[in-house]
């Protein structure tokens, strides 16, 4: 595959994705940002709970000469939060970045959505993020320059054309922790910003909203509502993140980056 991007961007710091893996063939968001950190001089742990999606990864980057080593872990859990840590530490010496791209949606507006789907909704959109959070803090400020990255999604600022009542609102919800740590930690040296996709064409995607029967339809449908009449790809999202998280964004932080060919111009449209 085609290097993307200029090389060097984060060499030599450490680097863990929360989220490293994909559900399945292509580019998800996380998968292309683990790829990509290694690609610019990153060493990169991929954290994930499906250990096979955390090794295709390392494969890939180590594929390509890149210095990766996997986690695999359930982030609900603070205890392997912290372990997650703690390995990047043994592996790599410290971090410095941390990337949380983990998430789930269940659809369903506020009259009809359980509250057992409510609750695992928040517990692996906010509450896992909660915890690597705080694990992860102590080591991210040791050098004066750490960064936290938050994927977030369009639908935590704009309604979509329908309704994931829980998704929404956890992913709002991560936004505000993001600016909360922002502010807590700027003087501290730790960055903490959100990349907000729109329509992005991943495996997630064609996983829980196309089938095999009408995904060029949905894919069709869901480009024709972005003004640039096409969806981004986990490329876009990754390139996003890899600034944030970069030196050059230095003087960056509580910031939401949109990665949504424009669709925020949009009043009343969001994607999903």
């Amino acid at each position: 595959m085609t290097k993307i991007g200029k090389p060097g961007r984060v060499e030599g710091k450490r680097i863990a994705v929360i989220g490293g893996g994909s559900v399945g063939p292509g580019w998800g968001n996380g998968k292309a940002a683990a790829v990509l950190y290694a690609r610019e001089g990153g060493q990169v742990l991929v954290v994930d709970q499906n250990g096979k999606a955390a090794m295709e990864t390392v494969d890939l980057i180590q594929g390509e000469g890149g210095r990766a080593a996997s986690f695999v872990g359930d982030m609900t859990d603070p205890e392997a939060a912290a372990a997650a840590v703690a390995e990047a530490v043994s592996a790599f010496g410290g971090l410095d970045i941390l990337h949380y791209n983990i998430g789930i949606s269940t659809r369903g507006g506020i009259g009809d959505t359980p509250y057992e789907d409510w609750r695992r909704v928040f517990s692996i959109n906010l509450d896992a993020a909660f915890h690597i959070t705080q694990a992860a803090l102590p080591e991210l400020e040791k050098n004066g320059s750490g960064s936290i990255v938050y994927i977030t999604t369009l639908a935590a600022h704009l309604n979509g054309p329908y309704p994931y009542v829980g998704y929404e609102t956890s992913k709002a919800a991560l936004s505000r922790l993001s600016r909360s740590v922002a502010t807590e930690y700027a003087a501290r040296g730790v960055r903490s910003n959100t990349v907000v996709p729109g329509m992005i064409d991943t495996p997630h995607v064609q996983a829980h909203i196309a089938t095999a029967a009408n995904a060029e339809t949905i894919a069709k449908t869901r480009a024709a509502q972005v003004p640039m009449k096409r969806q981004g790809t986990g490329w876009d999202v990754a390139e996003a993140a890899l600034f944030l998280a970069s030196d050059a964004a230095g003087f960056i932080t509580g910031v939401d980056l949109r990665v949504d060919g424009g669709m925020a111009i949009l009043m009343g449209n969001a994607a999903i």
